[in-house]
């Protein structure tokens, strides 16, 4: 038949034996030690007690007066007798040089020969001993009586020693009372404290502490979402590998407050809030973050339960398809325009106009052709070659013209490996996107004031001539150990104040819930160890000036 296992004892359970074997140990080790310190205190006082006696009798010049009398003892004795009777000792005895006592408490001993030893006082030396005398067991101090250099006489004074053990019982009665008052406290303590560690622990035991404590480590770690508890002064209290990664946090965080970590003001509002947050979007200097947050409310502090997803991949991967889609949408434009054109060439050759169509058919591969001549010549990158292409192919459906400047020269192989492309196509294209926008009149999101939003670019006019497109200048350029990427629109521009709003969300040309397309070209230079300047062009918008190095350094190298 196999017994039922026990659970095993809780931790406080544990806890509260151990201690009260502890306080038990403690407070018996310091009876014991109390008891011999005692012990040798108390032989300590009574040696120097008696000690002092026995100096101070030997020293009396009455003493030496009674000794040169022919019955020292008619007078020794009374005053021998009421020495011991002051000083409380158990005998005071003074004898010849030969060992004959003169003064004895028991005055038929009185005359006998002294019990103990003498010599080493016959010296001239005063020491002590413990002899077994007429009155039992003593600790006694025999000294020299000198009369004009010459020893005429002994004292002995000593007390018996079960009078001294007598004196330790009384101490070590006291000393168990206290220890025994200690003991009591120190178990009622002890019992208060492991209550309290009952409630706290949930009455667990050690193997399920340290289990739930694994458990807590793996589960923190491997969680690819970061993590990020506060409590109730909103200092971090715990933060996972991934929380550490995407807020940028050092070694050092846990402790320390959230308005301290140097983050930007928008997410550590979000982090301070008291009311829960869902899903929010925020950025930092080189990520895209969502943010959950929720308080927790119990026990004896208030804190905040933290979340982090990294957004900025989704976000890249978004923008990305956005791009062709708008690609898609050229080349059905330019396959809905081309057979248009081609429905032109065959009615004019029906009509037997053969000459104009050759004409209108040779202008139109001509301007097709002076883009593509032109950016392939310049820029030998074939991703940014391609991508210029395409975006020229949409401004020119929005009716917006793409310019590249004759300054812009980009050879192949030129980028380092350690620029990625991805980055490239994020700057170069998010900035063409809102200044084709801005160019058009739709530049400034929800942000810009409704003079700036509504604002629509005249058109110019010269002498002549009809009304100016609206125009985008795309400058790219590998010049001076860095890749300059430049954007010009003829849009109305942005206001000096709002010069660090526009890489802020909330500046998107794409609608509602976007708004970040310039934050992302920020975040992208500043991966690759670049930075943006904004200014304003020569057709009078804005201008965006992206500069990478070229040295192959990564972003974090870059920052270091």
């Amino acid at each position: 038949m196999r017994l039922p296992r026990t659970r095993p004892r809780s931790l406080a359970g544990q806890l509260f034996a151990m201690q009260v074997v502890l306080v038990a140990a403690v407070v018996a080790g310091c009876a014991v030690y109390a008891y011999a310190s005692g012990s040798e205190q108390a032989r300590d006082t009574a040696e120097r007690q008696v000690r002092a006696t026995a100096l101070a009798v030997a020293a009396s010049p009455s003493v030496r007066e009674a000794i040169r009398t022919p019955d020292p003892s008619a007078v020794l004795q009374p005053y021998a007798e009421r020495v011991r009777a002051d000083t409380g000792i158990a005998f005071v005895t003074i004898m010849s040089p030969a060992g004959s006592r003169w003064t004895h408490p028991n005055t038929a001993r009185i005359g006998e020969t002294f019990l103990g030893h003498r010599e080493r006082a016959l010296l001239g030396e005063t020491f002590s001993e413990t002899y077994t005398g007429t009155l039992g067991p003593s600790i006694r101090v025999v000294t020299p009586v000198r009369d004009g250099g010459r020893i005429t006489g002994l004292v002995s004074a000593g007390i018996t020693v079960d009078r001294v053990s007598r004196q330790v019982r009384e101490q070590v009665r006291a000393l168990g009372l206290a220890a025994g008052g200690a003991l009591a406290l120190g178990g009622l303590g002890t019992y208060v404290v492991n209550a309290r560690l009952r409630r706290h622990t949930h009455g667990m035991n050690a193997a399920e502490l340290s289990r739930m404590h694994d458990y807590h480590q793996a589960a923190l770690h491997a969680v690819r979402e970061g993590l990020l508890m506060l409590d109730g002064q909103r200092r971090i209290a715990l933060v996972n590998d991934a929380g550490r990664e995407l807020l940028g946090l050092g070694p050092d965080a846990v402790g320390r407050r959230v308005d301290e970590l140097a983050l930007p003001a928008a997410l550590t509002g979000a982090l301070l809030a008291p009311e829960p947050r869902a899903d929010e979007l925020h950025l930092t200097a080189d990520r895209v973050i969502v943010v959950n947050s929720r308080p927790v409310v119990g026990g004896e502090r208030r804190g905040t339960v933290v979340t982090l997803r990294d957004h900025t991949e989704l976000q890249a991967l978004s923008g990305e398809l956005d791009s062709e889609r708008g690609f898609t949408r050229a080349l059905r434009a330019q396959a809905h325009e081309a057979a248009n054109r081609l429905h032109t060439v065959v009615s004019l050759i029906e009509l037997g106009r053969a000459e104009e169509a050759v004409d209108f058919a040779t202008a139109e591969l001509e301007l097709a052709q002076v883009l593509t001549d032109r950016v392939v010549g310049a820029v030998g990158e074939p991703v940014l070659a391609a991508l210029l292409l395409g975006k020229a192919a949409q401004a020119n459906e929005q009716g917006v013209e793409l310019v590249l400047t004759e300054e812009s020269l980009l050879d192949d192989g030129v980028l380092p490996d350690g620029l990625a492309r991805r980055d490239l196509v994020t700057v170069l294209g998010n900035l063409i996107d809102n200044a084709v926008d801005a160019a058009t009149g739709g530049f400034g999101g929800r942000h810009g004031d409704a003079a700036r939003t509504a604002a629509v670019p005249v058109p110019r006019a010269s002498a002549g001539a009809g009304p100016v497109r609206p125009r985008v200048t795309v400058t790219v350029r590998a010049d001076g150990g860095e890749l300059l990427l430049r954007v010009a629109d003829s849009g109305p521009g942005v206001e000096a104040g709002d010069a660090d709003a526009v890489f802020r969300d909330g500046w998107s040309t794409r609608g509602s819930g976007r708004g970040l397309g310039l934050a992302l070209v920020r975040q992208a230079a500043v991966r690759a160890g670049g930075s943006v300047e904004l200014g304003r062009g020569a057709d009078g918008g804005a201008e965006f000036s992206v500069r990478l190095p070229l040295a192959g350094r990564t972003g974090s190298e870059a920052r270091a």
